[in-house]
C-alpha cells in the first residue's frame, strides 16, 4: 500500500490546493518569502486540472482540506487553534472543521446503530434528532432514553477506516521521501512521527477505547473544581457507536456568547490552560485533542469536556523531565534547562552545554513577561526549529502528542484572551508539581516503591543471585581475560542487601 503510487495522490494533493485556490492562500497566511510563493506556484499552476474540486461555497482552504479528506481534516483543527500562526482570518474558516461538517445521513446512521446494538433506535431510545454535530470521524445526535435522560450517540462515518488508511500510506511514501532525498530531515524521524499518528488515529476509530478513555479521565479528575467529564452508557457502546451524558453548554468557539452569559473569559482561558498542565503532570493521563469544538462552558461556568478519541500518556520519568523543563523557563534558568536536556538524553552529549543555554535563553528571553499578543508564535517556532537543527536534536515520538496539545490548548486560551501569559499561568502548576516530584519527598517515596517491588520478588532474589554467581564462577576465564563480577550480579546483590536493610528498618518501626 506504501509504494510508488501514493506519489499520486501527493501531486493530487497540491493540485488541490492550486485549484482550489488555498494555494497562494496558506503561503500569505504564513507569511512565507516571495521566492517561496513564486516557486510553489509555478510548480503547482500546471498540475492544478488535477486536484478536486471541493465545495464551491466554502472559503478556499476549507474546501481543499475537506476535499483531500479526514487525517487533513485533523491537521486544519489543529491550525484553527493558533490565529497567531495562520493569522485571525483564516482560523476563523478553519474554525468549521472541529464540528461543523457535512454531517452522513441519519437513516445510516441508524442502520449503523442498529447493527452494533442489535435493536433498532426506536427501542433504544425515546427521541433520536437529527445530527448536532459532524467532524472528521463521526457525528453526534441527542438522544433521550425512556427514563428521560438525555445523551449524545457517537456514530463513526461509513467507511472512515479506509479513508484514514488512503491517507497515512500517502503520509509514509512522503516520509520516506523525504528521508530519502534529505539525510538531515532523519533526526526528526518523519517516519516514527507518522507511525505515531497512525497509532493515534486508528484508536480513535475504535469507540470502545474512547468509551474507556472517558471512564479513566473522568475518575482522575472527579476532584478538579469547576471540570467535568460526561460518562459513558456501556451497554449503549460498541466499537462504532458510543452512547454517553449529555454535556449542556455554550460552545468555547463562540466567545461572544460566553462574554455576553457572563463569564470571565480571561479566567476560563487561564483555566483551561492550569487544567490541561495539571491532568499532564499530575495524572500523566490528559485530553489531546482540546480545540475549541471539543469544550464547553456550563451556566455555572464548568468546564465541560468531551471527545475522548484522543488521548495522551506520559510516564513518570517524563513528566520530571518535562516539568523540569518548564520551571526552568520559568525562572529563568536556562543553564539548568539545558543540563535538564542533556541529562535526559534529549541532545547529544558531544555538544556544549553552555552555548545550548545561551540559545535557550534567546528562545525565553523575547518572551518572559510580554503579553501573549506581543509574542510571534510562528516566529518562536521557527526559531526553536532551528535551535534543535543546530544541536542535532531528534524529534521525542513519546513527547509529540504532548507539544502539540500544548500548542492547541494555548491556542484555545489565547482565543479566550489575547493577553494570557502561559508562564505566568503554568506557574504554580509546575512549582506544585515539582514540590511534591522532585526533591527529598520524592526520593523516599521511590526508595518505598523500589523496596515494594523488590519485595514482590523476595522469594526469587536469592535463586537469582544464585545462578548468576554459578554461571560466573563456572564460566572459563584466561589469563589475557580475567574473570570479572558481572554489573547485573553486583546490582542484585546490591539489592538483595538493600532490600533486606530496608525490610528489617520497617520491621523495626
Amino acid at each position: 500500500m506504501r509504494g510508488p503510487h501514493n506519489l499520486w495522490r501527493l501531486i493530487r494533493t497540491g493540485a488541490t490546493f492550486e485549484r482550489t485556490g488555498a494555494m497562494k492562500v496558506a503561503l500569505e497566511a504564513m507569511d512565507a518569502p516571495p521566492r517561496l510563493r513564486l516557486a510553489a506556484r509555478v510548480m503547482g499552476w500546471p498540475f492544478r486540472w488535477l486536484g478536486y474540486r471541493g465545495d464551491p461555497s466554502l472559503p478556499p482552504i476549507t474546501r481543499a482540506i475537506t476535499a483531500l479528506g479526514p487525517a487533513y481534516i485533523k491537521f486544519g483543527q489543529v491550525l484553527s487553534t493558533r490565529p497567531d500562526v495562520v493569522g485571525e482570518e483564516l482560523s476563523d474558516q478553519l474554525r468549521m472543521l472541529q464540528d461543523k461538517l457535512p454531517p452522513f445521513d441519519t437513516a445510516t446512521a441508524k442502520v449503523m446503530i442498529e447493527a452494533e446494538l442489535g435493536k433498532p433506535v426506536e427501542a433504544l431510545f425515546e427521541e433520536f434528532s437529527e445530527p448536532v454535530a459532524a467532524a472528521s470521524i463521526a457525528q453526534v445526535h441527542k438522544a433521550r432514553l425512556t427514563s428521560g435522560l438525555d445523551v449524545a450517540v457517537k456514530v463513526l462515518r461509513p467507511g472512515i477506516e479506509r479513508a484514514f488508511q488512503r491517507d497515512i500510506d500517502a503520509f509514509y511514501f512522503a516520509a520516506g521521501l523525504i528521508e530519502a532525498l534529505s539525510p538531515a530531515s532523519r533526526r526528526l524521524r518523519p517516519t516514527e512521527v507518522i507511525a505515531h499518528f497512525e497509532g493515534v488515529v486508528m484508536g480513535e476509530l475504535d469507540l470502545r477505547l474512547e468509551s474507556s478513555a472517558a471512564s479513566e479521565f473522568g475518575a482522575n479528575t472527579a476532584g478538579d473544581k469547576g471540570f467535568r467529564v460526561p460518562q459513558p452508557l456501556w451497554h449503549l457502546s460498541s466499537r462504532r457507536v458510543m452512547t454517553m451524558g449529555w454535556a449542556e453548554g455554550i460552545a468555547f468557539g463562540d466567545v461572544a456568547a460566553i462574554r455576553a452569559a457572563g463569564h470571565d473569559c480571561a479566567a476560563l482561558a487561564a483555566r483551561v490552560l492550569e487544567l490541561f498542565l495539571s491532568h499532564a503532570l499530575r495524572d500523566g493521563y490528559f485530553h489531546a485533542d482540546m480545540h475549541q469544538g471539543n469544550l464547553k462552558v456550563a451556566a455555572n461556568g464548568d468546564i465541560i469536556a468531551y471527545d475522548f478519541g484522543i488521548m495522551g500518556a506520559i510516564d513518570a520519568y517524563t513528566r520530571r523531565v518535562y516539568a523540569e523543563i518548564l520551571m526552568g523557563f520559568i525562572r529563568r534558568d536556562y543553564v539548568r534547562v539545558a543540563e535538564v536536556h542533556f541529562e535526559a538524553g534529549y541532545v547529544p552529549a558531544d555538544r556544549d552545554i553552555h552555548e545550548f543555554a545561551r540559545a535557550l535563553r534567546a528562545v525565553g528571553e523575547p518572551i518572559a513577561g510580554m503579553e501573549a499578543n506581543q509574542i510571534s508564535m510562528a516566529n518562536l517556532l521557527s526559531y526553536l526549529f532551528e535551535v534543535t537543527q543546530r544541536f542535532g536534536m531528534e524529534t521525542r515520538t513519546e513527547l509529540i502528542l504532548l507539544q502539540r496539545t500544548m500548542v492547541v490548548v494555548e491556542g484555545v486560551a489565547r482565543s479566550l484572551d489575547p493577553h494570557v501569559n502561559i508562564w505566568q499561568v503554568a506557574r504554580p502548576v509546575v512549582e506544585d508539581y515539582v514540590r511534591r516530584n522532585i526533591g527529598p519527598q520524592a526520593l523516599v517515596r521511590d526508595l518505598l516503591k523500589t523496596v515494594q517491588v523488590l519485595g514482590r520478588f523476595g522469594p526469587k532474589l536469592p535463586q537469582i543471585a544464585e545462578a548468576l554467581l554459578t554461571r560466573q564462577m563456572t564460566a572459563p576465564a584466561t589469563a589475557a581475560a580475567p574473570r570479572r563480577w558481572p554489573l547485573g550480579t553486583i546490582l542484585i546483590g546490591l539489592a538483595c542487601a538493600g532490600a533486606g536493610a530496608a525490610l528489617a528498618m520497617i520491621l523495626k518501626l
